[in-house]
């Protein structure tokens, strides 16, 4: 019988994986215990594993896509055997169902042209514009708009409007801008009356040939009709309003032919000299833009224009108001699957738990001379970090208040010190976690510290190494940070930010002297720790870090 192949789930955190290499294809055999694909979790990169003896019938998700925990990945099973049953148990069909199309949608274009027309009225927003009937939405006029309010229109219902004329203001919130409609014919249809709101992509109006009936498309509401691809592409351009007096007359070229061309775009070319009819647009019919003006190389104009220029008086050419320098360039990168993880559990963490932070500051001269003398006998190289680790440990058994843990209904106080330690890697940020390290050696804990760090960057660490966390400790110190605020690794209560040595004066015994100093910051859940809990925590942790011999007692 055909074996269904899930998505397993490699982490406590894990929602989805990333197929990141198929060791098999569709006809090989496998065995029982076969690495069938690595798959990219939220923390590391790991083998599946086959726990069937068969062919593989069937691969449902591609190299490089991700699918959540429990999808259907593979079909393992006799050879030959029908894979499409087991699907159907599962409720997974839809995929090879989606090749079953019915045949009248996968006929050619040419086939349904002698279908009857519908009535306007019931016709969809993509069949009106085959009619002429252009849909005018609210657009995205800046990063930050979702709404915007029609200040003022400038046209009413029955007015015949042009691809060029400006239909109304809207304010959004950050200006008040023009909107055009880039269409040519009658206004039909006003949505939102002047001094209302509208949503992006929300119906504004309706341009068309004079008398049609649009009332389909109004009773579809105002559900966008495109992707945000095509958006990105056609949507209507708004462009600021400007104090210059308005062109009274388009742009044209000298055949007579109207040129489009954006508002901004005109008071570009006009500044720069530019003849718009030299000019090839790259938007929607033509229209000419924004970047078309900036993208516009002189060279073809002739000689005829730079001989025209040439005998222009000096007074009379356009003085050139703006520089446009440079060009903005961006990368986009999809979002790993570490990454989803990392702004999916901070986001909850900092908007579920409510933080407060507490601030000290650590005399560091003791420590430096401890740290300095125990290296002359550890095996491994202390760190400042595992002193840090070793006191934390310490002082959460003297403090079991914050050794604890929001349970919705209880609250967990651990009797056991599990510190995970923050570690950055290349795509964000593990947390490894030192078990039971109140009993552990400073040595000890240095080696294992290390060791998770190299297994980390190295992408092999597994899901064991990094769960069950009482407390949490990062350090930026060996950045230069001198100080900082974490936001709590759930469902610890605490977290501790651990910044740079500073050597400042200092004052001892009455006299202002060199000294080391070193800023932590405790982030408590006040769900589960008070003020005045986390105080005395840190007061012991102080007192541990002064005075280091208190660590091997």
């Amino acid at each position: 019988m055909a074996e269904i192949v899930r998505m397993p789930k490699m982490s406590d955190t894990m929602t989805e994986g990333v197929m990141a290499k198929w060791h098999k294809k569709v006809g090989d055999k496998v065995k029982s215990g076969d690495v069938m694909a690595e798959v990219e979790t939220d923390k590391a990169t790991m083998d599946l594993e086959s726990y069937w003896d068969g062919t593989v019938l069937y691969i449902g998700v591609e190299e490089g896509k991700a699918v959540p925990v429990d999808a259907v990945i593979a079909v393992v099973g006799k050879e030959g055997e029908d894979y499409k049953a087991a699907l159907d148990a599962e409720g997974d069909a839809a995929a090879p169902a989606a090749a079953e199309k019915p045949a009248e949608e996968n006929k050619p274009a040419e086939d349904k042209k002698d279908v009857p027309a519908e009535s306007a009225a019931g016709l969809s927003e993509a069949e009106l514009e085959k009619k002429g009937v252009t849909v005018i939405r609210m657009p995205l006029l800046s990063d930050t708009m979702t709404e915007g309010v029609i200040a003022e229109w400038h046209k009413k219902v029955g007015d015949k409007v042009k691809d060029d004329d400006i239909l109304a203001d809207v304010e959004t919130d950050k200006a008040t801008m023009e909107v055009m409609g880039y269409a040519t014919g009658t206004l039909l249809h006003i949505g939102v009356e002047k001094g209302q709101a509208a949503k992006v992509n929300g119906i504004i109006a309706i341009v068309g040939p004079e008398g049609t009936d649009v009332s389909g498309i109004l009773s579809q509401g105002n559900a966008p009709a495109k992707s945000a691809a095509d958006k990105k592409s056609d949507a209507p351009v708004a462009e600021k309003v400007s104090s210059e007096v308005k062109e009274e007359a388009p742009a044209s070229s000298g055949s007579g032919d109207r040129v489009k061309a954006s508002p901004l775009a005109k008071r570009i070319a006009k500044d720069k000299g530019i003849d718009l009819a030299q000019v090839s647009g790259s938007a929607d019919g033509g229209r000419i833009i924004k970047k078309d003006i900036e993208n516009f190389k002189p060279a073809a104009a002739g000689e005829s224009s730079s001989a025209k220029a040439a005998s222009a008086p000096a007074e009379k050419a356009a003085p050139v108001l703006t520089q446009y320098i440079g060009e903005e360039k961006f990368t986009e990168k999809p979002v790993s699957q570490m990454r989803k993880v990392i702004a999916k559990r901070l986001s909850e963490s900092l908007f579920t738990a409510p933080h407060f932070y507490l601030t000290m500051v650590i005399d560091m001269d003791a420590a430096i001379a401890a740290r300095t003398k125990m290296n002359e006998f550890s095996p491994v190289k202390l760190s400042f970090n595992d002193l840090v680790l070793k006191a934390v440990a310490v002082a959460l058994k003297q403090h079991p208040n914050v050794n604890s843990s929001w349970r919705g209904d209880t609250i967990r106080y651990n009797e056991h010190v599990n510190i995970g330690v923050a570690i950055a890697v290349e795509d964000g940020l593990l947390v490894p976690v030192v078990r039971f390290a109140d009993g552990k050696s400073l040595s000890r804990i240095s080696a294992e510290v290390k060791d998770f760090a190299q297994r980390a960057k190295a992408k092999k660490l597994q899901p064991a190494d990094w769960e069950g966390s009482t407390f949490t400790v990062s350090n930026l110190g060996m950045f230069g940070i001198d100080e900082f605020t974490a936001i709590i690794n759930t469902p610890d209560s605490c977290i501790l930010a651990i910044g740079g040595i500073s050597q400042v004066p200092v004052v001892k015994n009455g006299a202002v002297v060199p000294g080391n100093i070193m800023k932590v910051t405790l982030s408590c859940d006040h769900r589960t720790v008070d003020g005045a809990t986390g105080a005395a925590f840190l007061q012991t942790f102080k007192a541990l870090m002064e005075e280091p011999v208190r660590l091997l007692v």
